[in-house]
C-alpha cells in the first residue's frame, strides 16, 4: 500500500474531468482501509469507487481512497433463492453478467449501469422498473470513527428514490465494503413493464424471454441512448426524474397533455426530466466542451476538456430553464464535489 501525491484523477471519473488528488491511495483490502484511516497527517479523506456518479469541480486537497475491494461469493442457497456477497470494488455490470451466467435472476434490468457495487446502495440505483432495494439484503460498512464493520439491513439503509441513509445522515460516517443480494435461481420474476424493453424483445422476435434476454434488451436500449464513458465523458443520467404531488401534476398535465409520466402512487407522479429538458431546447446543445447528449437529454457530457465547473454551470442553466418553463424543480442525481 503506497500513498501517491498529485495524482491525476481523469481516468478515475467517468466524466473524464482533469483534476488531481493531493494524496492518493488504492485500497485492496479491509486491512488496508483500516490502516489508512488510522494514519496521521491526513485529516481529510475522500472515498472514490468507480467514479461514475460524481462530478469533480476542483482538485481534491485531501487523501483520496480508491476502493478496489474484489470478490463475489455465494453465502447461502435454498430452493428458489441464493444470497450472494459482492465486494465494493466489483464493477456493477460485470457482477450482473456473473449472476446471469449462474442463472440468478433479479438484477437483469439494471445491466450496464456504470460504476462499482459498493456505491450502488448509496444511490439506490435503478433502471427500467427495478431498484437495488428490490434484491438487497444487507451491506457491510466500516465505521470511519470506530473502524468496526457494521451490518445494515434494508430498513436501516432508509432507501428512497436515488437516496439512502448513506447519502444523508450516514454520509462520511461509513464506507461500504460489501453488499448482499437475494436472487432467484428458478421461477424468475421478469419485469418487462417498461415499454422500451417490450419493444426491444418484440423487435428480436422473443415472446418468452429469459433473464439473459432481458439483460441483452436493456444493454441494447442503453447503448442506443447513452454514450460510452470511455468514448465520451459522462456520468449517465445527470438529473433525477422529478416526483410531484397530485395537485401539481393535474396543473402540469392540463397545460401539457402530451407529456409522458409514470404513476408512483395515488398522490404522486413521476415526470421524465429528459422530456422537460428536451422541451427547453437543450437536447444536443453544446456549450464549449460541455454539452447535452444528442440522444438523451438527461445526460450531460464532456466532449473533450470541459472543467467540472463548466458542466455544473450548464446543469444550473438547465435547472433554471425547466423551472421557468414548467414550474418544476429538477435536481442532480450525481454527487457534485
Amino acid at each position: 500500500m503506497k500513498v501517491l501525491h498529485d495524482q491525476p484523477l481523469k481516468k478515475y471519473n467517468t466524466f473524464g474531468i482533469a483534476v488531481k488528488a493531493k494524496h492518493f491511495c488504492e485500497i485492496n483490502s479491509i486491512a488496508d482501509l483500516k490502516t489508512v484511516l488510522s494514519m496521521d497527517g491526513y485529516p481529510e479523506k475522500f472515498i472514490l469507487s468507480g467514479g461514475s456518479n460524481m462530478l469533480l469541480t476542483s482538485d481534491l486537497d485531501c487523501l483520496v481512497l480508491h476502493i478496489n475491494l474484489k470478490g463475489i461469493e455465494i453465502v447461502s442457497e435454498e430452493d428458489n433463492q441464493v444470497i450472494i456477497k459482492v465486494m465494493a470494488g466489483e464493477n456493477w455490470h460485470q457482477m450482473v453478467l456473473w449472476t446471469l451466467d449462474k442463472n440468478y435472476g433479479g438484477l437483469e434490468n439494471m445491466s450496464l449501469i456504470p460504476g462499482n457495487t459498493g456505491t450502488a446502495p448509496i444511490q439506490n440505483i435503478g433502471a427500467y422498473g427495478v431498484e437495488l432495494k428490490d434484491t438487497f439484503v444487507s451491506c457491510e460498512a466500516l465505521n470511519t470513527t470506530t473502524l468496526e464493520i457494521e451490518t445494515f439491513d434494508k430498513q436501516a439503509c432508509e432507501f428512497g428514490y436515488r437516496d439512502s441513509y448513506f447519502k444523508n445522515e450516514g454520509k462520511d460516517k461509513y464506507i461500504i465494503v460489501s453488499v448482499n443480494f437475494r436472487l432467484t435461481t428458478k421461477n424468475h420474476i421478469l419485469n418487462t413493464s417498461y415499454g422500451a424493453i417490450a419493444s426491444e424483445l418484440k423487435k428480436k422476435g422473443i415472446d418468452h424471454p429469459t433473464i439473459k434476454d432481458i439483460s441483452k434488451a436493456v444493454v441494447a436500449i442503453r447503448q442506443s441512448k447513452l454514450p460510452d464513458p470511455k468514448l465520451l465523458g459522462n456520468s449517465g443520467s445527470f438529473f433525477k426524474n422529478p416526483v410531484v404531488g397530485k395537485a401539481a401534476f393535474e396543473h402540469f398535465s392540463k397545460a401539457h397533455p402530451e407529456a409522458p409520466y409514470y404513476t408512483v402512487s395515488e398522490t404522486e407522479y413521476k415526470i421524465p426530466a429528459g422530456w422537460l429538458i428536451e422541451q427547453c431546447g437543450y437536447k444536443g446543445k453544446r456549450f464549449g466542451d460541455a454539452g447535452v447528449h444528442k440522444d438523451q437529454a438527461l445526460v450531460l457530457v464532456n466532449y473533450d476538456s470541459a472543467t467540472g465547473q463548466e458542466v455544473l454551470d450548464l446543469a444550473h442553466r438547465i435547472i433554471a430553464s425547466v423551472k421557468e418553463k414548467f414550474g418544476i424543480t429538477i435536481l442532480p442525481e450525481v454527487n457534485v464535489v
